[in-house]
C-alpha cells in the first residue's frame, strides 16, 4: 500500500479490455466509482477511498480521475495512466465531474456503476440529473467479471498473499494455548503476516473462541482462550487477498469433532476434484454436497462452498459488496486463472464442528491449493 504494483503493459491490457466491453454495450464513456475497479484500471493503492473517487473512461483519449485535492501527492507518485482533477472539501467529486463533462456528453451513452460501494445515492443522482447525456446504462459488475480471471502478474501477487496468510495462521496456531490472551494471538498473527511481506488485508483476521464461532464477522476480544479457536486469516499483497481458515483445539479434540474433521477434509478434497475448467459453480458445490449427503447429513446446506477472491479494499476481501459464490444455483463458468477461497465448513451440525479453507488457483490441469499449512486437526 505504497506504490502502483502494475506494469504499463498490464494497465494498457485492462483499459483496452474495458473499452472493448464498452463498445459492445454501445457506451461512449464509463464512470467507475468502485475502489477495486479504479485500482484495477490505474493502480492507485491507498486508504483515501473512504472519500468518493470517480474514474472517467472515455471510448478514446485520456482517463480522468476525480477525488480530493489533498491526495495529489500519492496520485502523482502512483498513477501513470490518468489525468487528475482534484476538488476542495467545499465541493464534491460530483460537482467537479458535472463541470468537467457538461458540454461533452450531448447525444452520448454513459455508463455508471449504480451498485458501487463508492457511489452514494446523492452523488449518483447528481451525476445522472445534471450531466447532459443521451442515456445512462448501469454497468455494475462489468469490470468485476473481468477481474475474476487473473493475469500472470496477478497470480504472482496471489501466491505471495497466500504465503503471508500461512505465516499469520501458523503464528496464531503457535501462540494458542490454554489461557492464551486473545490479543496476544492476534498480535502474533498480524506481526507474522507483516514480516512475510503482507499488507493490511481487506478485513480480518477473524480470531474467535468457540463460544462465538457462529458469528460471521467478529474477531478477537480481551479474554483468554480455553476452548477451540476459530481462525480465518487473509494475507494481502498489492491489494490481492488470499484467505484461509483453520480450527485449533486446546488440550484435546472430542471424538465427534475428530469425525467431523475427517469429513470436512474429505469434502474439501472432493470440491478440489470437482473444480475444473468449463464446469459451473453449481457443479463445484455439488461435489462438496455429495460428500455431505453420503455422510448422512442431507439436510446440512451451506450458502456456498467458497467464493472468488482477488483485489479487495476494506471492509472486504471479497472484492466489493457482492460475493461471487460457488452456490448450488449458480451457472458461472469456471475458467483458468480464477482464484477462490474454497471452504469446507461444518458447524452447528449436531455431530461436531470443523472448518478448513484455503486459497485455490484454477489452472489448466485443475485446482491448486496455494496454502501450505496442514489441514489439521490442530490440537494445542
Amino acid at each position: 500500500m505504497h506504490s502502483n504494483p502494475f506494469t504499463d503493459t498490464e494497465l494498457l491490457r485492462r483499459v483496452a479490455a474495458a473499452r472493448t466491453e464498452m463498445a459492445r454495450r454501445g457506451l461512449d464513456m464509463a464512470l467507475f466509482s468502485s475502489p477495486e475497479n479504479i485500482f484495477y484500471l490505474i493502480g492507485l493503492d491507498h486508504w483515501g477511498y473512504f472519500a468518493p473517487h470517480l474514474l472517467i473512461v472515455p471510448a478514446e483519449g485520456d482517463l480522468i480521475l476525480i477525488t480530493r485535492q489533498m491526495e495529489q501527492v500519492v496520485i502523482r507518485n502512483q498513477v501513470r495512466n490518468a489525468t487528475f482533477i482534484g476538488h476542495t472539501d467545499s465541493e464534491t467529486a460530483a460537482d467537479v465531474a458535472v463541470k468537467h463533462l457538461n458540454g461533452q456528453c450531448a447525444g452520448k451513452s454513459l455508463g455508471l456503476e449504480s451498485w458501487s460501494s463508492g457511489l452514494a445515492y446523492g452523488m449518483g443522482h447528481q451525476l445522472t440529473e445534471q450531466i447532459d447525456a443521451k442515456e445512462w446504462q448501469d454497468i455494475t459488475g462489468m469490470l468485476d467479471l473481468m477481474r475474476l480471471v487473473k493475469s500472470p502478474e496477478e497470480i504472482i501477487f496471489m501466491r505471495a498473499a497466500a504465503n503471508a496468510a500461512d505465516a499469520g495462521t501458523q503464528a496464531a496456531i503457535e501462540a494458542i494455548h490454554d489461557g492464551a490472551h486473545e490479543t496476544d494471538v492476534a498480535a502474533n498473527c498480524l506481526a507474522a503476516m507483516t514480516r512475510a511481506g503482507g499488507t493490511p488485508p481487506g478485513f480480518g483476521p477473524f480470531l474467535r473462541p468457540a463460544a462465538r464461532m457462529a458469528e460471521e464477522h467478529t474477531s478477537w476480544g480481551d479474554g483468554k482462550h480455553h476452548q477451540t479457536v476459530f481462525l480465518e486469516v487473509a494475507g494481502c499483497v498489492a491489494r490481492y487477498n488470499a484467505p484461509m481458515g483453520r480450527l485449533v483445539h486446546i488440550g484435546y479434540i472430542s471424538e465427534e469433532d475428530a469425525e467431523m474433521a475427517e469429513l470436512s477434509i474429505r469434502a474439501f478434497h472432493a470440491t478440489l476434484d470437482a473444480l475444473k475448467p468449463g464446469v459451473t459453480a453449481r457443479d463445484v458445490y455439488n461435489g462438496w454436497q455429495s460428500v455431505v449427503d453420503a455422510a448422512g447429513l442431507p439436510n446440512y446446506r451451506r450458502h456456498h462452498c467458497g467464493y472468488l477472491v482477488g483485489i479487495g479494499f476494506p471492509p472486504s476481501w471479497t472484492g466489493g459488496p457482492r460475493v461471487t459464490g460457488l452456490r448450488h444455483d449458480s451457472d458461472l463458468e469456471m475458467k483458468v486463472g480464477m482464484t477462490f477461497h474454497l471452504m469446507s465448513w461444518f458447524t452447528e451440525t449436531g455431530r461436531g464442528n470443523y472448518f478448513v479453507s484455503n486459497t485455490v488457483l484454477l489452472g489448466p490441469d485443475g485446482a491448486e491449493v496455494l496454502n501450505s499449512t496442514p489441514f489439521g486437526p490442530h490440537v494445542k
